[in-house]
């Protein structure tokens, strides 16, 4: 009697690191050769459950060490309660259930959320790493998706079209510290726009497609000078996360050796003990380089590799780039080669990260910014903060966006000269910047322009700060102009609505005397003035 199984083959396609440009893990594709087992499945929770345990099975035939992603709908969660034969599967492998995202797919709508989530709390309990998938093209409720935690959130690559909806979630995914995924990316315009809309990972024709064998190499087009990543306050640990290579503790010396010979990618093994939080740190050019020497095989090859091996340096998932840095720095300046393990809540091991890939990135970053810093005041131009506004307009966050000047500055730079003026701008510069929370935007426009985002609640303190200070050139009083636009959410639709709100508000301040703020609510009419007073009406005839 035939089984469904005989007909049943599994398919991988590679998850890039969009960041890297090298596969993070491999996803595990049901391919039936008659009907349609993944509609029966749907219907079925414990056919759903035997094609996830069937899926680890066959990537254990495969001799994959890279992590996995294995396909679940929500439904087979709420109805089981937890995945414990797909746990046990992992385990028989010889893997890590840390090694292994559930990719937890629609329906939604129709699925008990209490049971959904007890059950995804199970998951996490064992030790798993939960991916929210399809959404965009799906039915997940974004409260649900919110519940939920996901350590990876993956869009439909319809949403492609709408880049605004790719950077809000992307903002989302920061708050819930999530990774963000594009499916079914075929042409480099796709990737083009996935990448400039802040996705971290993704999948699909144009790198490498579904093949019965894992791929080891994909095709990442080269990045565009035009296209830059989402502006962040530093980069994530978790953009430049590589598969670790991890063995047990107790692993013997032949045991590495074997990996690293069978896999000359690999470039460290990790040891880990029975929890998979990382106990020894194997380099491979110096354990290779021990082993190669005289009587060294015969020394070291049955004793533990652990012998061979260094305390390991790690950070944890939250980390910024910077940390990173941080730790090879004050580590032996003989191990700055060495992976740095990355570590999840519980102290487990969620891959590595390679100083040369935070290296590259970061002097990348720097030449970028560098780029589009004005020159006098090293802040940066309005393609910076016009971006910002753009993503917090995705976002649905209220802002308030100002433009501050220095009144007749033409003629602070005829009275007092052309270095005065520098300096005054300098000073006013440096002020605004000072004055800045962690989420205020400064950008200088060239001249005496500047451009000030800021949350609503941040603008009395700012305004005081740099409008009661006694701005001098050249021993004469200046005085500042300052017009600001609330923009609650959905009053503008982008920052070239919120830029034309703010010029009639720019030319109000400049009509007052002394000093001047004024400000209005997008989309309503009049502006109320803060600062400054009105100039009296010339005199007739």
């Amino acid at each position: 009697m035939s089984s469904w199984t005989d007909s049943l083959r599994f398919a991988f396609q590679p998850v890039v690191n969009l960041t890297t440009g090298t596969v993070a893990g491999l996803e595990i594709l049901a391919r039936p050769e008659t009907g349609d087992i993944l509609a029966e499945a749907r219907r079925d929770p414990e056919l759903d459950l035997r094609l996830a345990v069937s899926a680890v099975r066959a990537a254990v035939r495969r001799e994959t060490l890279l992590p996995l992603h294995v396909n679940v709908f929500a439904g087979t969660l709420a109805d089981l309660g937890g995945l414990a034969s797909l746990h046990d599967a992992v385990r028989e492998a010889g893997r890590l259930p840390w090694e292994v995202t559930i990719d937890i797919g629609p329906p939604w709508m129709h699925v008990p959320w209490r049971a959904l989530l007890e059950a995804v709390a199970v998951l996490r309990g064992q030790g798993f790493r939960v991916c929210a998938d399809g959404v965009g093209d799906g039915d997940i409720p974004l409260r649900l998706l919110t519940d939920l935690g996901p350590d990876l959130v993956k869009l439909d690559a319809s949403l492609l079209t709408r880049p605004a909806a790719v950077r809000a979630m992307r903002t989302l995914c920061e708050e819930l510290g999530a990774l963000l995924a594009v499916e079914g990316v075929e042409t480099e315009g796709q990737y083009a726009t996935a990448l400039a809309a802040g996705a971290q990972l993704a999948q699909g024709h144009l790198f490498a497609p579904p093949a019965r064998l894992p791929a080891a190499d994909v095709y990442v087009p080269p990045r565009s000078p035009g296209v830059v990543a989402v502006p962040r306050s530093g980069p994530s640990v978790r953009e430049f996360v590589r598969p670790a290579a991890l063995l047990p503790a107790t692993a013997s010396a032949g045991h590495v050796r074997a990996l690293l010979t069978g896999c000359p990618d690999v470039s460290g093994v990790l040891l880990v003990d029975r929890a998979g939080v990382p106990v020894r740190s194997v380099h491979r050019s110096r354990f290779l380089l021990s082993m190669s020497g005289r009587y060294g095989h015969a020394l070291y090859a049955d004793r533990p590799a652990a012998k061979l091996g260094d305390p390991p340096r790690t950070v944890g998932i939250d980390a910024t780039a910077w940390k990173v840095l941080e730790v090879v720095a004050v580590g032996d300046r003989g191990r700055t080669s060495d992976d740095v393990a990355v570590v999840d809540a519980h102290g487990r091991c969620v891959g590595v990260v390679r100083l040369a890939d935070l290296v590259r990135a970061l002097a990348e970053t720097r030449v970028e910014e560098a780029a589009g810093l004005n020159p006098l005041t090293r802040l940066p131009g309005s393609d910076a903060i016009t971006c910002e506004v753009d993503r917090r307009i995705a976002a649905g966050r209220a802002f308030a966006l100002s433009w501050l000047d220095v009144d007749h500055f033409k003629q602070v730079n005829d009275g007092a000269g052309f270095a005065a003026g520098d300096e005054l701008i300098r000073a006013v510069g440096r002020t605004v910047q000072q004055a800045a929370s962690g989420t205020t935007r400064v950008g200088h426009i060239g001249g005496d322009d500047f451009l000030v985002l800021a949350d609503p609640e941040e603008l009395d303190q700012l305004a005081s700060s740099v409008l009661d200070a006694p701005w001098t050139a050249g021993g004469h009083p200046v005085t500042l102009s300052l017009a600001t636009v609330l923009c609650p959410p959905g009053s503008v639709t982008d920052h070239r609505q919120a830029a034309a709100c703010l010029a009639p508000l720019k030319k109000a301040a400049k009509a007052l005397n002394g000093t001047s703020w004024v400000l209005a609510r997008a989309g309503t009419a009049g502006h109320e003035i803060r600062r400054g007073t009105e100039r009296a009406p010339a005199p007739a005839g």
